[in-house]
């Protein structure tokens, strides 16, 4: 389904990332993992076509997309569900749902909400109050509600887990999972290596912007190296 091949990224005359390929096969849960700075992010970023790599390419579904505008990747079938979450504050829980249903022209706009509620029940109860009043874990909820709500193909997630209870991280990887059952293809940025790759079929480790490993989850997880470095031993 997505093919990175040779992907170089810069910020200015920082090589940001160097020479990355990897791919993600329909159906699969993709994991990148790595510490804070190793490229994760502006990786996806890249895919979304909100940075331009300097060289390498993208190809989604059989297209290459390296250079196309992000709002008509959207279009192809791929959403990206950012670090920071970056809803609307100023908008409705119902507001920001609708907005994510932009490139769908209305289609089934009400069946896809009434699915986000059914999903997350807290956020129709919140659904005429302003998301910026929301909760960290609510924040996210939607920010993954709007994100399906355009209907992708894969789903690409930044960081889920970031400043939530360890509760709530449990909640939101079940939900992951769940999506991949119902036929959405992942891929997951995750700091928490530990619950990415409890979930995920296959992994890429990545540091300071290279490619230095990928297995399946489970042979990531019993890898020593991994263990030691992401793994707490």
């Amino acid at each position: 389904m997505l093919t990175v091949t040779d992907l170089n990224v810069y910020y200015g005359n920082i090589h940001a990332i160097k020479d990355v390929s990897f791919n993600v096969q329909k159906d699969e849960i993709v994991t990148l993992i790595g510490a804070n700075g190793a490229g994760k992010s502006t990786v996806l970023r890249t895919i979304s076509g909100l940075l331009r790599a300097k060289t390498g390419s993208i190809v989604f579904e059989n297209s290459e997309i390296g250079s196309v505008p992000s709002h008509k990747i959207v279009h192809l079938g791929l959403a990206q569900v950012p670090e920071g979450r970056h809803i609307f504050l100023r908008m409705s829980v119902q507001q920001n749902l609708e907005i994510g249903n932009y490139t769908q022209s209305g289609k089934d706009m009400q069946n896809k909400i009434e699915a986000a509620y059914k999903r997350f029940p807290i956020l129709k109860e919140r659904r005429k109050q302003l998301a910026g009043t929301l909760s960290g874990g609510e924040q996210q909820m939607l920010a993954i509600s709007r994100a399906l709500m355009s209907s992708p193909k894969l789903l690409m997630l930044d960081e889920p887990s970031l400043g939530l209870a360890p509760m709530l991280v449990e909640f939101v990887f079940d939900i992951i999972k769940e999506l991949n059952d119902s036929g959405v293809t992942i891929l997951l940025v995750e700091q928490n290596a530990r619950m990415a790759l409890s979930i995920a079929d296959r992994g890429y480790v990545l540091e300071t912007g290279n490619i230095v490993l990928s297995a399946t989850a489970k042979e990531l997880l019993a890898d020593e190296t991994v263990r030691r470095a992401y793994l707490g031993g």
